[in-house]
């Protein structure tokens, strides 16, 4: 059961495992190191827990703050669906979205992404007939990037020595890819610019248009959905419901309203962490979860951080997109509503992902560069039994933090009538794009509520409201230190800016955790107990 840090509970003397932070990495690991015997202690500052997985509830309904679709998991043997069982005990269950999992919309044309990779080829090939050798072409990269994937990230768990003599061999294949702006690699294949606009549909599932991000970073989320998407049975909480009970059974315990205020470190070694009020906490090995911008300019002492040259670090990546959520609670049930389970990703007809972008943070009144809008209520199988008779929409959009720095200082749900009335004005503009593409909606309306970067920077702590932990260009990929393990003996990382964005990058980083922290390929005994 998920304890409060203001009520009482039991704590032990000392853990094994100390982990700050509630996210998917913080979760993934601590269950996996929970099943090798480990005595974990999870702390969330927060009142709930889960990161971006958690919910909140207002007015009678119930919002998903992070998770609005997930790939692979209906493959049995892919391995975010082998590692979603493992560290569930196979209770968290998945519900398919169906064929068509994103529709693309420029304009007033759209463009459907069906699963499976043949039936993809197939369906962008009736768009673009005249580009069958440029779209073979993308998928195979894709693929071919995703197969580089396995031995750079593998790298990441190895010794100093190890790295030094064969992790360049280990890195060489993927950073041919990773080290390629999307842009650059789609346009030396096609010159068909809606094609481009098309493929980089999804850019908003880790935040940065084709001229400034990773190909590699593109080919994992699209490779991710040629499966399609599917969403939690019984929403994104059951992923914390699931795995709470595997690491109460070994004695370890999630703590909300707990709030770490450093790491104590002795003789070199990470053995403890101070809380806000003084309390002190002890473990053999203590993780952090929350980032590593705010781990090392919060929680490290300061004469550690110099010692070790941490901040230049930092000036070598950069936080990522932040953002905005527009939750939408409707009168009426997803099926009376007709709507849909696949995603709507809305772009403006003219101009680049990229242009479109520059100008919209250029002036915040010109067309929003990318609208996603997701059903979560429709996804959900579950959902009727908990709110018969309603429904919820998320709607997503670009923010840029600069525009909310004026109520930085102010406290959340009473940041003045100027803030309500910006907040109120981008709510109207995305309701507009929302009820354009489905008119019926408009007498539905029973609540909605804008979320602003200042929203995300309470909530899951990230200094900018930033989306996706650092930004995935072409030089985050190239960055060493951006791995579980830290010059600060028994003191490790985990979460998307370890790996890569969403939850699935937080998915993977929390076992690369849990493999730094025991010294041991627990991938292999992973698949092994689950297939």
């Amino acid at each position: 059961m998920i304890q409060s840090y203001k009520k009482k509970y039991r704590a032990l003397d000392k853990y094994d495992v100390l982990m700050i932070g509630s996210g998917m990495g913080c979760l993934s690991a601590a269950s996996i190191l929970a099943k090798e015997n480990k005595r974990v202690l999870i702390l969330e500052r927060h009142y709930t827990a889960g990161g971006f997985t958690h919910i909140f509830k207002r007015r009678g309904y119930e919002w998903d703050v992070g998770i609005h679709y997930i790939g692979e998991v209906q493959r049995k043997n892919s391995a975010i669906k082998i590692i979603f069982d493992y560290i569930t005990d196979c209770n968290l269950k998945w519900a398919d979205m169906g064929d068509v999992y994103d529709k693309i919309i420029i304009g007033e044309k759209k463009y459907n992404l069906v699963k499976g990779v043949s039936n993809f080829k197939k369906q962008i090939l009736e768009y673009f007939p005249k580009e069958e050798i440029a779209i073979n072409k993308y998928v195979d990269l894709v693929f071919a990037s995703n197969r580089a994937m396995k031995k750079f990230y593998m790298s990441k768990v190895f010794s100093k020595i190890l790295d030094f003599l064969i992790g360049g061999y280990y890195k060489k294949d993927y950073l041919k890819y990773s080290n390629k702006t999307t842009h650059e690699v789609l346009s030396g294949i096609t010159k068909n610019k809606k094609l481009i606009k098309v493929l980089t549909g999804q850019y908003g599932d880790y935040g940065l248009p084709p001229m400034q991000s990773s190909f590699a970073m593109h080919a994992s989320v699209v490779k991710h959905y040629f499966d399609g998407g599917s969403f939690p049975i019984g929403g994104s909480s059951k992923i914390v419901e699931t795995i709470d009970p595997i690491i109460e059974k070994n004695s370890g315990t999630i703590i909300v309203n707990a709030e770490v205020k450093s790491i104590i470190i002795d003789k070199g070694r990470a053995v403890g962490v101070k809380m806000v009020d003084g309390k002190l906490f002890y473990a053999d090995s203590i993780i952090s979860g929350i980032g590593i911008f705010n781990t090392y300019k919060k929680l490290i002492p300061i004469e550690i951080v110099q010692k070790h040259n941490l901040l230049s670090r930092l000036k070598m990546i950069k936080p990522s997109v932040s953002h905005g959520c527009l939750y939408i609670g409707l009168k009426g049930s997803p099926e009376d509503l007709k709507l849909p389970k696949h995603n709507l990703w809305i772009y403006p007809e003219k101009g680049s992902h990229d242009d479109c972008v520059k100008e919209y943070l250029n002036d915040i009144n010109a067309d929003f560069p990318l609208v996603y809008i997701s059903f979560p209520s429709s996804k959900d199988p579950d959902w009727s039994n908990r709110y018969p008779g309603k429904s919820t929409i998320d709607i997503i959009t670009l923010l840029p933090y600069d525009i909310f720095t004026s109520w930085q200082n102010t406290e959340w749900m009473n940041r003045g009538e100027d803030y309500d009335n910006l907040k109120e004005a981008i709510s109207s503009r995305l309701l507009d794009i929302l009820f354009k593409e489905l008119p019926h909606l408009r007498d539905k309306l029973d609540h909605y509520e804008l979320s602003s970067p200042l929203t995300t920077k309470k909530f899951v702590n990230y200094d900018r409201g930033e989306l996706y932990g650092i930004d995935h260009t072409p030089e985050r990929f190239s960055q060493k230190f951006l791995k579980p393990e830290t010059e600060i003996k028994n003191f490790y990382l985990t979460g998307q800016d370890i790996v890569t964005a969403g939850v699935g990058g937080a998915l993977f980083s929390g076992l690369l955790t849990a493999i730094a922290v025991s010294k041991k390929n627990l991938f292999k005994k992973i698949k092994n107990s689950v297939l």
